[in-house]
């Protein structure tokens, strides 16, 4: 590991401030960060960790929506009442996020900002149709995803919180890398009054939505429909876990579970 210099702010305007000077890396959970800076792949000339920062966690109801902070772990959002009355789904979906310690020091924001392409909580966002709330202004879901480690995000721009409108139902259904525990692929339903969305993580450059399993669950939300969708693995990767068409077989049958789990 390289040396830098070191800042915990208390504030939400310190840290934005402190993000913004040259060399400067943000610090939310450090799961990938850290790991990096360790190997010596990330060398940055300052770390601006989070952590001090009490208004950038917690989770609370605002109308017909969650708003999480964006230093809520893991962990908290998996057992909080709110969240497994509200949107289960999310709940579920963080509970099996990595292991404990992962679920116990990730963050939400840590994993936006991130955008690994197989992490799960891309996947909700996206299918739940949320809002980016940052420390300059409000990205709605379908514009903050920009491929593989890419977001909309500016350069000392921070994530404040993400609200998530609630759904009239949902799921998350992924199918593990035993190792590392991302998802080799992982389908997110969720159904709405404006129709269904569906978002697929795992399965190529970054999080993505299905508009075939889109369209066809809105016409009928059933595990069948899900199945009579041919799922084309052109776009998809292929690596030394999976092939194309072993992940594109994934996607059909982690859909058809989410709507199932949803329905039940």
């Amino acid at each position: 590991m390289y040396a830098f210099n070191f800042e915990r702010p208390s504030t939400t305007v310190e840290a934005a401030k402190a993000a913004a000077t040259g060399g400067a890396k943000v610090l939310a959970g450090g799961q990938t960060l850290l790991a990096s800076m360790k190997l010596r792949l990330a060398n940055p000339e300052k770390l601006v960790d989070l952590g001090g920062v009490a208004e950038l966690a917690g989770i609370r109801r605002d109308g017909n929506s969650l708003v999480i902070g964006a230093m809520t772990r893991h962990a908290d959002v998996s057992v909080n009442p709110e969240v497994l009355s509200t949107l289960p789904a999310l709940a579920d979906l963080a509970s099996h996020i990595g292991d404990k310690q992962v679920r116990a020091m990730g963050t939400l924001g840590g994993s936006l900002a991130n955008n690994d392409p197989a992490a799960c909580y891309p996947s909700a966002v996206l299918a739940l149709n949320a809002t980016v709330h940052t420390t300059q202004r409000k990205i709605a879901a379908d514009d903050f995803f920009q491929g593989m480690f890419s977001t909309a995000l500016k350069d000392g721009e921070l994530i404040t919180a993400v609200s998530f409108p609630i759904a009239k139902k949902a799921a998350y259904m992924k199918f593990r890398q035993p190792a590392s525990r991302f998802a080799l692929v992982g389908v997110f339903v969720a159904q709405t009054d404006a129709g269904v969305r569906v978002a697929v993580t795992g399965g190529g450059n970054g999080v993505y939505r299905h508009k075939g399993l889109e369209d066809a669950l809105t016409r009928s939300f059933t595990p069948e429909s899900a199945a009579a969708v041919k799922i084309d693995a052109s776009t998809l990767s292929s690596d030394l876990h999976a092939s194309a068409a072993y992940r594109a077989n994934l996607v059909g049958v982690m859909a058809q579970r989410a709507v199932a789990k949803a329905l039940s």
